[in-house]
């Protein structure tokens, strides 16, 4: 195997300590997690005790185990997911002088990786080239993992293509990384250049790899080159799974095509395909958002049919979409059947009606809405807060605003950004500029973040007082 000493490689060496022991530098990550530790259950603390105490007796022995043996005690410690452990292990058997292998060192740099300390296991890539100790193709696909899921997928692409250069054989597992990694940045053209270089390869496609690149394809819109490759996937005999119709189904409704996706899911079910609640869900919602209800009723109507019993999100997206439809008798009539169905409706199914309420201007309404929900053991969230501070101002009852917006403080619910520019802007059209301007001076203080709504709202505020003020003078 070719020896390797690209500018990824050579960073990597150049990062090992003199004495090659990079551990000291993730001390506070890993006396965290070693904190973490102490609150596991008992019976989980044993298994890992019970190898510290072997770990012990093992570096007083003479002579030493071998490597081999240390590799499986590391490997058992890693299987109870106790990472930051495995580090100090690895470098005390280094002062006592047990030489790493391959194993032991993939180990370590997993750990590290796992700890989100993916430079910490490049440094120990580097250190295994300086000690002459061959990478594997489980090293590189760890490291390659680890970066993925820090979103340094460049670095990853890089570290896959020089592996490959070097003449390192990735699996599948490697592939299949890479392909994730890609599709998280929605790098879609490289995603299928990947997906062929893997066929030329020898390598098949797993269903896996296939739903990955097509949900990559769909959310780019490019739903020809998905629903071809799904094709391509059918000839070659792998039988398509719940995620990719999810996917297709998905990339119909966020491309507009909501009459193809209710006919590619009505294919779906006559083909006697299980389907699951949530990709119905998937296309309730968008025929919802177009306001094409009656539609979204119909395939509810389908999913019953099918023995697939409505959710608590299947009905909140109804109740909103009756809502935002004017048809508030409608969206009540669907709570009362959530309730029948054995379906208790949660805060968010509160929070809509309690929103359209304060809105429609019946404020009565919205708070016994509130009355009821506490009673039922369901506090209000900041999103509920803000829809019943909305329904004050709205009707300029700034008064009983602010009292629910202190109540809210007083609860422990801390107001978001929307909650403040709804008070400030409640304050705006009710001319009470000062109060406005006490809110902002204080989110200037405390938090959160003033965004552009925030700025413009008081602007907009004062430049209306201001020519009520030009006119008055006028008038006098």
């Amino acid at each position: 195997m070719g020896k390797l000493y690209s500018s990824l490689f050579l960073r990597s060496i150049v990062n090992v300590r003199s004495n090659l022991s990079p551990f000291s530098s993730s001390l506070n990550t890993i006396v965290t997690h070693i904190q973490a530790l102490r609150k596991k259950s008992t019976s989980s603390r044993g298994n890992v005790d019970d190898a510290l105490t072997k770990f012990n007796m093992m570096i007083v022995k003479y002579p030493k185990p071998s490597i081999v043996e240390f590799t499986k005690l590391l490997a058992s410690i890693v299987r109870s997911k106790r990472y930051a452990i495995v580090v100090p292990m690895c470098s005390q058997m280094e002062l006592l002088g047990v030489p790493h292998n391959v194993y032991s060192l993939s180990i370590l740099i997993n750990c590290f990786c796992q700890l989100g300390q993916v430079e910490l296991g490049l440094s120990v890539l580097g250190k295994m080239l300086k000690l002459n100790v061959e990478p594997d193709v489980v090293t590189f696909s760890t490291l390659i993992n680890g970066l993925c899921k820090q979103m340094k997928i460049s670095q990853a692409v890089s570290l896959f293509d020089e592996m490959t250069e070097k003449c390192y054989k990735p699996d599948l597992v490697s592939y299949n990384t890479i392909l994730k990694g890609l599709c998280k940045i929605r790098n879609a053209n490289k995603a299928v250049r990947l997906l062929r270089m893997m066929e030329e390869k020898g390598f098949e496609p797993n269903i896996v790899a296939y739903s990955t690149v097509i949900d990559c394809l769909c959310k780019n819109k490019l739903l020809k080159e998905a629903l071809d490759l799904f094709s391509e996937m059918k000839v070659k005999g792998i039988r398509p799974d719940i995620v990719i119709y999810s996917c297709l189904i998905h990339g119909m409704c966020i491309s507009g095509q909501l009459k193809e996706a209710t006919r590619f899911l009505n294919e779906i079910v006559d083909d006697n395909n299980s389907l699951d609640v949530i990709m119905y869900n998937i296309l309730i919602d968008a025929l919802c958002k177009e306001m094409m209800i009656s539609e979204a009723e119909g395939i509810v109507g389908t999913m019953i049919k099918h023995n697939i019993e409505p959710d608590v999100v299947t009905y909140n997206i109804l109740v909103d979409a009756y809502c935002k439809a004017g048809i508030v008798s409608k969206a009540v009539n669907t709570v009362d059947t959530m309730r029948n169905q054995g379906i208790e409706p949660n805060v968010v199914t509160y929070s809509i009606l309690v929103d359209t309420y304060g809105k429609e201007g019946t404020i009565f309404q919205a708070v016994n809405t509130v009355d009821t929900m506490r009673k039922l053991g369901i506090e209000p969230d900041v999103v509920m807060y803000s829809a019943l501070i909305n329904g004050y101002c709205l009707r300029n009852k700034m008064d009983k605003a602010r009292r629910v917006f202190q109540l809210m403080i007083k609860k422990g619910c801390v107001p978001d950004i929307h909650s403040y520019n709804i008070m400030i802007n409640g304050y705006c059209k009710a001319k009470m500029l000062d109060e406005a301007m006490e809110l902002f001076r204080e989110i200037s203080r405390t938090g959160p973040i003033p965004n552009t709504v925030t700025y413009s709202t008081l602007m907009q505020g004062a430049w209306e007082i201001m020519i009520v003020c030009r006119i008055a003078a006028v008038i006098m």
